[in-house]
């Protein structure tokens, strides 16, 4: 058998790749914060939430004893025909459900879709599993509201980062109370999925200050729990999914990996790689991004139109 990466690739036209390529050679290598003093900092530094209109509506909701803040759009034009729960990235330790407002805006006319999206607790001050719980929280909120709310009860579930490990843990606790069929795909985006530094793809970001502040309270014998690293878990019996990773990304074998793992355990899995994009590619400003995110809207749609 013959195995190339190239492969993989999603076939898209080589001037927008020119162009990406161009696009990051100007771009300076960013780095993560590597210690609580830098957080701080970092988030200082981090530009307000761009106002949308109309604006989100903003509750709180609560299930299973947790009550998580949530923002929620409406598309306009007529009733949503499902419910996108939208999980921001971050490192678990920055950003928040504002910061995607105007991503969230769009999409929810774009998809023709409710958009939920959840303002999780962030480490260091709330480190795991205050995140999965209430990630968790919303979605078993949607399972039982979501009819009665949005008039709809087909759901999906996603997010990149930081927020695909959450959307992918949120979906294998769902599993284990025996509702995760509610939901009918997962898109997740470049996430992080072994947090314990046991395999190959694992150990290239131990050494990174997100996994201090999320787990550094977690012995590293107990890092691959499936809440933790969704790598480890049993993966049978979930949703489709839909993986996107970028060729340059230093996840890219992390999802690799839990691409093959959810297929191997019976499930329903499309893994895309788009060559010359690095780590949270489909936030940047190039037309190789545009159509990343085209796919994984027109992916979701096909999942929520009835």
């Amino acid at each position: 058998m013959r195995f190339a990466l190239e492969a993989l690739f999603v076939d898209v036209p080589a001037e927008q790749i020119a162009a990406a390529r161009d696009s990051y050679r100007s771009r300076a290598a960013g780095r993560g914060p590597a210690d609580f003093a830098e957080l701080k900092e970092a988030r200082a530094k981090k530009p307000a939430p761009r106002a949308v209109v109309p604006p989100p509506l903003e509750e709180t909701v609560e299930a299973a004893g947790v009550r998580v803040p949530v923002r929620i759009f409406l598309p306009s034009g007529g009733p949503p025909q499902g419910v996108y729960l939208d999980i921001h990235g971050g490192g678990f330790f920055m950003d928040s459900a504002a910061h995607s407002d105007v991503r969230n805006r769009a999409l929810a006319d774009t998809l023709h879709a409710a958009v939920v999206s959840v303002d999780y607790r962030l480490a260091p001050e709330h480190p795991w599993p205050a995140a999965p719980d209430d990630c968790e929280a919303v979605a078993l909120w949607l399972v039982g509201q979501a009819e009665t709310r949005f008039g709809t009860t087909r759901l999906a579930i996603g997010g990149s980062s930081a927020g695909a490990t959450l959307a992918l843990a949120a979906l294998l606790r769902l599993r284990d109370r025996g509702v995760v069929d509610r939901f009918a795909g997962a898109a997740l985006r470049f996430g992080t999925y072994d947090l314990s530094a046991h395999t190959p793809s694992g150990r290239l970001i131990a050494d990174e200050y997100f996994i201090q502040a999320y787990v550094g309270h977690v012995p590293d014998r107990d890092r691959t729990l499936p809440d933790i690293s969704p790598l480890y878990a049993d993966l049978t019996g979930l949703p489709p999914a839909l993986l996107v990773v970028g060729a340059e990304d230093i996840l890219l074998e992390d999802n690799l990996t839990m691409a093959g793992r959810l297929s191997a355990a019976g499930n329903d899995v499309e893994l895309r790689v788009y060559p010359a994009s690095p780590h949270g590619f489909t936030g940047h400003p190039t037309a190789l991004a545009a159509t990343a995110v085209d796919g994984v809207n027109c992916w979701l749609r096909d999942r929520l139109t009835p």
